[in-house]
C-alpha cells in the first residue's frame, strides 16, 4: 500500500448488531432490539430495508446523554415492557451496541431484574442476548454471535434425532429458499437457523403484520440440541464463535464445517455431505444442474479465462468467490475484506495453494480508499462484490459484478442466488456477460455478435 492513512476511510465491513438483528428477523415471531441509540436502530434498519425493500422495525433502548452516564438499565425495562405491549412478540432478540458495552451495562443482571420486577403470571417473551459491540469485528460476527446466543438460549438435550441442523451463514433469501428445497429432495429433516427467507422477501399482506410471518419457529431451535448433525457454512468461522461448534461441544451434536458451496468444487462436497447424511444418491435434478453447469464453463471459457478480478467482502465470501474465480480460469488478484479473523489468507492458501507464486494480494481489515488504491495499480478487468464498490468502478471504469450484501443500487439483490450448482450458474452468467457487456461498450466498432 503506498497511501499514507491514518485513519479507516470507507470501511469495507458494516456494524456489528446489524448482523444480529438480520438473524433476529429469522425468528419466527421475533422482534429485534437494540439497546443502545436510536441512531444505530435507524442506520441498520436503512440498510436492511434498501437492501431488501422489505418493512424492518428494530427497536431501542434509545440512549440519551443521561443514559450514556448512569447506564441504560431504565431504557431497557422501559423499552422490553412497551415492546411486549404492542408487538406481543414470543422472543425479543436483544443486540448491545458501542455506547451500551463502552459503559459496561450488565445487560444478563438487567434481563433477570426485568423478569422479576414484571413477571405477573402471564407468558413472557422470550429473550435471547447477543453481545455485538461496534467497536470490534463486523457485521458477519455480529450474525454469528445472534445465532449462537439463540442455540445457547434454546436448544435442549434429548435422544439424537434424524433431521440435521443447518447454519447457512449470510446468504440472501433465494440461497435459503434453494437450501430448503434441497433439503426436501434428499428428503432429509432439517432446521435452519435463521431463517429469513420468507419475513425478508415475502409478499404483499391483506391486513398489517406487526411482526411478519415467517422465520424459524423457537420449537425448532430446541430440537437443534439432539440432531443427527450440524452442517455450518463458514470456512473462517471458529468453534468458540459459530452454534454448531456450541451445540458440538455441550450437547454432542458433530459439527461438520463447510465453505460456502460456491462453484462445483464447494457444491461437490456440500452434496456429497448431504448424500451421507441422508443415505441417499444425488438426485437426478441437481446431477442436471452440475451437468449444465460444466458446459456453461466450456461454453464460455473463452470470455473469462485470465481475466483478473478484485473480490471484496465478508471473509467467508470472499474465499468462496476466490476458489471460485480460480475454477472458471479468473486470476482474483486481491482478495480483500474488513473482517479481521485471521484466517482468511490462510483459508486462501488452502484454496488456492499458488497464490502467491501468481501474485494474488490478500488483505483482511482493508477499507474502500485501500481497495480503490490496488484497483487503479492493477486495473483489474471487474470487481466483485457489494454495490459499496460502485464509487471505484465509475471512478476507475471497471465493471462491478454485484453479490452479496448490502446491494443498494439495483433491484432484486435478495432474490440473487450464489450457492450450489443453481447460484454458480446465475453467477457465472453474469461475470461472463459483464465481461462481454464492457467489451461491447468500450469497442470502437459496436460489435454486435461476440
Amino acid at each position: 500500500m503506498s497511501t499514507a492513512k491514518t485513519a479507516t476511510q470507507n470501511a469495507c465491513k458494516l456494524c456489528n448488531p446489524l448482523g444480529a438483528c438480520l438473524v433476529f428477523r429469522g425468528i419466527e415471531k421475533c422482534v429485534p432490539f437494540l439497546h443502545g441509540s436510536q441512531g444505530c436502530a435507524t442506520y441498520i434498519r436503512r440498510y436492511l430495508i434498501s437492501h431488501y425493500k422489505e418493512p424492518v422495525d428494530i427497536a431501542s433502548s434509545n440512549f440519551s446523554e443521561d443514559t450514556a452516564v448512569f447506564g441504560g438499565s431504565q431504557n431497557l425495562k422501559i423499552g422490553l415492557k412497551n415492546v411486549t405491549k404492542q408487538y406481543k412478540p414470543a422472543v425479543i432478540g436483544l443486540a448491545t451496541t458501542c455506547l451500551s458495552e463502552t459503559i459496561g451495562d450488565d445487560v444478563p443482571m438487567i434481563l433477570r431484574e426485568y423478569v422479576n420486577e414484571f413477571k405477573n403470571g402471564s407468558p413472557m417473551p422470550i429473550m435471547i442476548h447477543a453481545s455485538t459491540p461496534s467497536y470490534q469485528g463486523s457485521h458477519i460476527d455480529g450474525f454469528h454471535a445472534a445465532v449462537r446466543a439463540s442455540v445457547q438460549t434454546l436448544a435442549e438435550r434429548g435422544i439424537a434425532n434424524e433431521h440435521v441442523n443447518i447454519f447457512p451463514n449470510m446468504v440472501s433469501p433465494a440461497d435459503m429458499r434453494y437450501l430448503k428445497e434441497i433439503f426436501k429432495e434428499f428428503g432429509l429433516p432439517f432446521v435452519m437457523l435463521p431463517d429469513y427467507s420468507q419475513t425478508l422477501d415475502g409478499g404483499p399482506w391483506g391486513e398489517y403484520h406487526r411482526i411478519p410471518p415467517g422465520g424459524t419457529p423457537v420449537s425448532e431451535i430446541v430440537k437443534t440440541g439432539f440432531a443427527k448433525a450440524s452442517i455450518e457454512f463458514g470456512a473462517t468461522l471458529e468453534n468458540d464463535k459459530g452454534a454448531a461448534g456450541f451445540l458440538e461441544e455441550k450437547l454432542g451434536v458433530p459439527r461438520r464445517k463447510l465453505g460456502l458451496p460456491i462453484g462445483i468444487k464447494e457444491s461437490d462436497r456440500f452434496f456429497a455431505l448431504l448424500e451421507e447424511l441422508s443415505g441417499k444418491s444425488l438426485p437426478e435434478k441437481y446431477e442436471d444442474e452440475r451437468r449444465r453447469l460444466v458446459d456453461a464453463y466450456a461454453d464460455g471459457h473463452k470470455y473469462v479465462f485470465e481475466k483478473r478480478a478484485i473480490v471484496y467482502g465478508e471473509e467467508d465470501f470472499v474465499v468462496s468467490i476466490a476458489q471460485f474465480l480460480r475454477e472458471i480460469g479468473v486470476i482474483p488478484v486481491v482478495c480483500a475484506s474488513g473482517g479481521k479473523s485471521g484466517f482468511l489468507k490462510k483459508r486462501i492458501k488452502e484454496a488456492i495453494p499458488d497464490y502467491e507464486e501468481m501474485e494474488i494480494f490478500v488483505r483482511d481489515g482493508i477499507d474502500f480508499m485501500d481497495i480503490s488504491d490496488e484497483a487503479a495499480r492493477l486495473s483489474p478487468d471487474f470487481l466483485i462484490g457489494s454495490s459499496k464498490g460502485y464509487s471505484i468502478s465509475r471512478k476507475l471504469n471497471i465493471p462491478l459484478v454485484r453479490i452479496g450484501f448490502p446491494i443498494h443500487d439495483r433491484f432484486g439483490g435478495q432474490r440473487l442466488h450464489h450457492i450450489g450448482y443453481k447460484g454458480t450458474q446465475e453467477l457465472f452468467d453474469r461475470i461472463a456477460n459483464t465481461i462481454i457487456e464492457y467489451r461491447q461498450s468500450t469497442s470502437p466498432v459496436g460489435y454486435t455478435y461476440m
